[in-house]
């Protein structure tokens, strides 16, 4: 098994970042899940077996700001469909979770700057709330295990009802 799980913001929009700043995005997201995938293919293929699993981000999949993170983790997904396209018929599965927002120790050092950080960042999600780091453990171990034997090439949204659609629209329209 083996899950790439990397990720680096700078927080600028297309204008204001530099090529640095992009390039060093994709090498960590894009280029490093290259080279571990890489690294324990022919290992996998030999074995008629395995797993890789990416972790990726609801950036990936819409536009909310972050580009150069975004653009990454949009490649990575779709690193993803193609990784499991092609090492399918060796046994191999690929995956990927798309988080939303995870109390992490980064997101901790903000909220001690800023107490409320989260309360507008709940609104955003259906169950009301920011994931916790368990709720991207327990889909991954759900997706490396062989109870997911037959599933392969998809992108597991981890994020609250995030990608489903808008709470705060519906509850702006009258509707919640």
């Amino acid at each position: 098994i083996l899950v790439n799980n990397a990720g680096l913001s700078v927080g600028a929009d297309v204008a204001r970042l530099t090529s640095a700043d992009w390039d060093r995005n994709f090498d960590v997201v894009i280029k490093a899940a290259f080279l571990c995938s890489r690294a324990v293919l022919p290992t996998m293929i030999e074995a008629r077996r395995g797993v890789i699993l990416n972790i990726a981000s609801v950036n990936g999949m819409f536009g909310i700001g972050e580009d150069a993170y975004s653009a990454a983790k949009a490649g990575l997904l779709n690193l993803t469909q193609n990784m499991a396209m092609r090492y399918g018929k060796n046994g191999i599965r690929v995956n990927a979770i798309s988080p939303g927002t995870i109390r992490t120790p980064i997101w901790d050092e903000r909220l001690a700057r800023d107490p409320d950080v989260f309360d507008s960042l709940n609104a955003w999600y259906a169950l009301g709330r920011v994931g916790e780091v368990e709720d991207v453990t327990n889909a991954a171990l759900f997706l490396c295990s062989s109870e997911a034997s037959w599933i392969t090439g998809v992108n597991l949204p981890v994020d609250g009802g995030l990608t489903a659609g808008s709470v705060r629209m519906i509850e702006d329209l009258g509707g919640g």
